[in-house]
This record gives structure tokens, C-alpha cells and sequence, in this order.
């Protein structure tokens, strides 16, 4: 990124010699970014300003372009605030949005994405592996679904892309989400993949870059490191799975034995290799965040995108958890960059903030004196 930021001064849609080094960057990581997620051609590739105008694009784009065919949109109950929101926005223009159930585990049924698919309907969205819990959802049967009915299916795949295979046929997506924080790249530059023949409208208007589909100049710095973050995930995946995987899993086995009452939400088979969401019982996730911190360690409790939220998850809501433990919710996000000596310093103080916190705690205290039954070993049984 540092020779753009630094020299490279050219407009990259402009026609002299300092702005075609410019575009020759934007092409290379257009090229990068097609081979990480199999699609066809770099064409098919549009860089944004991250993933949540990716989404945005996706959802307005293609309800407005198509909205002679019907205002009807298919999505579930526990999608990214930013799909959330923008179903929401849809809706007082017009638009009606049906938003599928997901189980328990935070999966939701193919037959009834298809089920809710109506005459109207233009779109489907649904994330690829939810951003709180990990949970990845059946996309591929879903693709197969929304094609036979012959309607767009968009794949929020922001939580996916760099860590896992993703390729677009195999998901039978039409329009892929994708932002390069998520995968080591800068923050504030993401992409949408756009299926040849879809019908979609600009959502940012003015000059004709990126093809007349996204207007504005290229931010060519973030495009580049962009590129070399997806050469690069596509390179380490299998690494870093591997290396992810057994912290995650040592983590929560070390978290669960050595803290009384907590439970892993999601589903523990069909989920991201980097994610944990725990709900510990007689704690507030705010408490337990703050005490965490103040150690050194830094957890979320729901996403990073709802920060300063007074409402308890919307995702732990719709698989059903108690109020018990919506409060007492937390998120460890792991890395590469992560080491077997900080699962260690995890394990040793995190079950130290949760005593003292439970020590404060009415709740647990009437647990411990058997006033109260625990919730997390009433949903075990």
C-alpha cells in the first residue's frame, strides 16, 4: 500500500502515464480478489467502501432495479444489522420483507427460505456464517433453491471469505459480500461480486468508475492491500485453520471446565473455526467485557457494528436464549496472530473476572444459596 500512499499520486481513471500505474494496481487486485473467491472473471469484481455498502448496494440495488417484477424480499432473522436495517429501510418504501426463523442453533431450514419465495419475490439474502456465533448456514442448498425459482440470491459472506473455500458457483449466489478487514486487509475497502446479467442499479451515482457502477475515485492504497490480503488468505488458509482451530477449541474446553454454568451458542458442527460465543450465567457481558479488558484481553459481547447497543442480541434472541443468558453473552474472535501463551492467560483470568462479578451478582447468589435453578443446565436437559 505505501508507494500509493506515499508517490503514486495518479488518478487511476485518468488517461496519462501516472494514472494507468494506478489502474494497472486496481486491475491486479481485481484479478486477486477473483481467483479468492472462483469467480469467473475480474469484471465481476467491485470494489466499495467496505462490507456494509457492499450489502446495501446489493439489497437496494436489486429491489430497485427490479421492482416491476415485485417488492418482496426473503432474508432470516438473524442476519448482520446491516442487511437487517436495510430489509427495514426497504420496507418503508415499499417494499415487504419476510424474515425466515433460524433453529437454535442458529441455522435456518432451506424448505423454508423456499416456502416464503413468492411470485414478487426479487431477492434473497442470507448470511453465510453469522458474525456473532459462527454458525454457517446452508447457502449451497439454498443457491439451488432461489435458481430453480428463478430469484437473485445475495450471500453476506464477510465472515467467510479469506478464512474459508468460497466459491461462488459452488454457492449459487448471484451477489457476494466481502469486506478485506475481515481477512487481514485494510478497514474501510470491501467488494461485491455481481453475477454476469444481474440487474442492479448504481448505488452511488456520478462519474462512470468501475464501469459506471460505483462512482467516485478509487481508493487505490486500500484496493491494492486489499488484493495482497486475498493472495495471501487464499495461500495460509489451510495454516491458518489448523492453528485457529485447536486455540478455539482449547479455549472453550479450558473456559467450560473452569467456569461454572456457561454454555458455547451456536451450532458446534456446522460453524467458523475462529469464533466462540459464550453465555456465562450471573454476569452481564458489559461487566465481563470491561474486567477483561482491563486485563489486557479484548472481547465483544454481539457485533462490533451494534458497539454502544442498550438492546441485548438480536441473534442470541432469535435462537432462543433466555434473558438469563442474552445478558451474560460474550465473543471471542481468534486469529492467526494468536498465540497458545494468550490461551493461557485467557483461561487463567477470565474465570477470576467471572467470580468477581458473581460475587456482586443477586442471581448467583441465590443460585449458590438453591433458590434458583441455572438456566444453562435446564437447556442441557
Amino acid at each position: 500500500m505505501l508507494p500509493h500512499l506515499k508517490g503514486h499520486f495518479g488518478n487511476a481513471s485518468s488517461i496519462y502515464q501516472l494514472g494507468q500505474e494506478e489502474r494497472r494496481a486496481i486491475d491486479h487486485a481485481r484479478e486477486q480478489m477473483m481467483h479468492l473467491i472462483g469467480a469467473a472473471a475480474p469484471e465481476e469484481i467491485v470494489f466499495t467502501g467496505g462490507g456494509s455498502e457492499s450489502i446495501n448496494w446489493a439489497l437496494k440495488g436489486v429491489a430497485f432495479a427490479n421492482r416491476e417484477k415485485g417488492r418482496h424480499i426473503v432474508t432470516t432473522n438473524s442476519e448482520h444489522s446491516a442487511v437487517m436495517k436495510t430489509c427495514k429501510y426497504l420496507e418503508t418504501m415499499g417494499w415487504h420483507v419476510t424474515y425466515v426463523a433460524v433453529d437454535i442453533h442458529g441455522r435456518v431450514n432451506p424448505d423454508h427460505v423456499k416456502e416464503a419465495i413468492t411470485k414478487e419475490t426479487v431477492l434473497v439474502s442470507i448470511i453465510h456464517a453469522n458474525n456473532e456465533i459462527g454458525t454457517l448456514l446452508p447457502i449451497a442448498e439454498i443457491g439451488k433453491v432461489c435458481r430453480e425459482k428463478g430469484v437473485y440470491l445475495h450471500v453476506d459472506a464477510l465472515q467467510t471469505v479469506g478464512k474459508i473455500p468460497v466459491a461462488v458457483d459452488a454457492l449459487d449466489c448471484t451477489l457476494l459480500s466481502i469486506g478485506a478487514h475481515k481477512f487481514y486487509g485494510p478497514k474501510g475497502i470491501g467488494a461485491l461480486y455481481i453475477r454476469p446479467g444481474t440487474r442492479i442499479q448504481p448505488l452511488i451515482h456520478g462519474g462512470s468508475h468501475e464501469r459506471n457502477r460505483r462512482a467516485g475515485t478509487e481508493n487505490v492504497a486500500s484496493i491494492a492491500g486489499m488484493g495482497v490480503a486475498a493472495e495471501l488468505a487464499l495461500k495460509d488458509m489451510k495454516h491458518d485453520e489448523k492453528h485457529v482451530r485447536q486455540m478455539r477449541d482449547r479455549l472453550e474446553k479450558g473456559l467450560l471446565k473452569r467456569i461454572e454454568c456457561a454454555r458455547v451458542n451456536g451450532d458446534l458442527e456446522h460453524r467458523m473455526f475462529n469464533t466462540s460465543n459464550l453465555s456465562i450465567e450471573g454476569v452481564e457481558g458489559e461487566g465481563l467485557i470491561v474486567g477483561l479488558d482491563m486485563q489486557g484481553i479484548c472481547v465483544s459481547s454481539g457485533s462490533a457494528c451494534s458497539s454502544g447497543a442498550t438492546e441485548p442480541s438480536h441473534v442470541l434472541k432469535a435462537i432462543g436464549l433466555p434473558m438469563e443468558l442474552l445478558k451474560g453473552s460474550v465473543r471471542l474472535s481468534l486469529g492467526r496472530d494468536n498465540t497458545d501463551e494468550e490461551i493461557d492467560r485467557v483461561l487463567d483470568l477470565m474465570p477470576k473476572v467471572v467470580e468477581r462479578l458473581r460475587a456482586i451478582s443477586p442471581i448467583w447468589s441465590d443460585y449458590k444459596k438453591g433458590l434458583r435453578k441455572s438456566v444453562v443446565q435446564g437447556m442441557a436437559a
